[in-house]
């Protein structure tokens, strides 16, 4: 009998930990949420990469030389290490400031700011309940970036609770916990429209 050799070494009715996900390797892209697997493949579209992309080097720019780092998914956060330890999950992009949270493999803990990037196959997902998880584990600052809308939500946590802001077609964005940043959003989305990617039917996002 033949063995199919790209089945998933998953199972999609089980519940999982962070000790079962290390032991699938590199090369299996998912996601845990509450023990949950959430299969990652195949990977975020050119318009998903480019934005991330750019923004991590206006992020990098700016922390030249301070005490926070910035990380490009995929990069490894335990949301829930002290509740379960079943939620591990890859941000688009990271922010940390306080170094005693990160491992080899990532970081445990909250970082201190998130940001996700919308596509069409995971926006429900990362929207929804990844902005609950974020939130829960208190990240005290969260980005969600629609490219279809060009809306950016901000979420910034203070005395406990969120407060939001929603910017459309926005130029600079202020980052809340890094005082002086801004983000240009206004030219990261003309750099995305400005890039010739062809008329074929992979242009979209995805």
């Amino acid at each position: 009998m033949e063995v199919n050799e790209t089945a998933p070494i998953y199972d999609i009715q089980k519940r999982y930990t962070y000790t079962d996900y290390m032991t699938w390797g590199e090369d299996v892209r998912c996601e845990l949420i509450d023990g949950v697997v959430y299969d990652m493949s195949p990977a975020p579209g050119w318009i998903h990469q480019g934005i991330s992309g750019k923004l991590v080097a206006q992020l990098s720019n700016f922390l030249e030389g301070k005490s926070c780092m910035v990380f490009q998914g995929p990069f490894d956060v335990r949301l829930n290490i002290d509740e379960g330890d079943n939620t591990v999950v890859q941000p688009d992009v990271v922010v940390i400031c306080d170094r005693s949270i990160m491992a080899k493999t990532g970081c445990n803990g909250a970082p201190d700011m998130v940001v996700e990037v919308l596509s069409p196959s995971n926006a429900s997902k990362d929207f929804i309940l990844k902005r609950s998880k974020y939130m829960h584990a208190g990240v005290r600052e969260l980005w969600i970036i629609d490219p279809e809308s060009r809306i950016v939500q901000v979420y910034v946590r203070e005395d406990g609770k969120y407060s939001t802001i929603d910017y459309l077609n926005a130029g600079k964005i202020p980052v809340s916990i890094l005082d002086g940043c801004e983000i240009d959003m206004a030219r990261i989305f003309a750099d995305i429209d400005a890039f010739d990617a062809g008329d074929s039917d992979e242009k979209g996002i995805s």
